[in-house]
């Protein structure tokens, strides 16, 4: 039980440490950062249930102000900004990043973890950053998948290095890697 929250206070951590690095806020109000990296591993290395809950300790403690999200926002403004849907979208999908990667059982591990990263962490992601984005700014669905689309060279990156790192992982210390234990 304690190391499961250790675990998971040391990914909502992780997800916050990758919001420092430096940051591109493009026109739209939506920044490239390395944060859906996190949220990626969360899922690849801590499996659906400590992986979303690792996701959700993140976002709830950006809700009480902590400056996390890249930029250094924080705060209940953040739940107002273009950003909010890819903000509320961070628990679910590592979550069903998670999911996918225990699903994923009898791949090699890079290849799971690319997948459910993918699955997880751009799918449905997305999902909830194209409906927030719309929300927000009034956009259409055309015109918000147009803006949107710019980020999904980098993410197609985070989706390799999610795979690498997790199998990396998995070969230095196979044990740590709980979405497959």
């Amino acid at each position: 039980m304690e190391r499961s929250i250790a675990l998971i206070a040391v990914f909502a951590a992780l997800i916050a440490a990758l919001g420092l690095m430096p940051t591109l806020m493009l026109a739209s109000g939506v920044p490239i950062s390395a944060q859906s990296l996190g949220v990626m591993l969360c899922g690849t290395v801590l499996g659906s249930k400590r992986g979303g809950l690792a996701a959700l300790l993140f976002v709830a403690l950006v809700a009480l102000g902590l400056p996390l999200l890249a930029g250094g926002r924080g705060g209940l403004g953040a739940f107002a900004s273009p950003t909010v849907g890819f903000i509320v979208g961070f628990p679910i999908a590592a979550f069903a990043t998670g999911f996918v990667m225990e699903q994923t059982r009898r791949m090699p591990i890079a290849v799971a973890a690319g997948v459910a990263s993918a699955i997880g962490g751009i799918v449905v992601l997305y999902i909830f950053g194209v409906a927030g984005f719309m929300m927000v700014l009034n956009k259409g669905l055309g015109e918000t998948l147009a803006i949107l689309g710019v980020y999904i060279p980098g993410d197609i990156i985070k989706v390799v290095l999610a795979g690498l790192i997790t199998a990396g992982l998995a070969r230095a210390r196979p044990a740590s890697v709980l979405s497959r234990a």
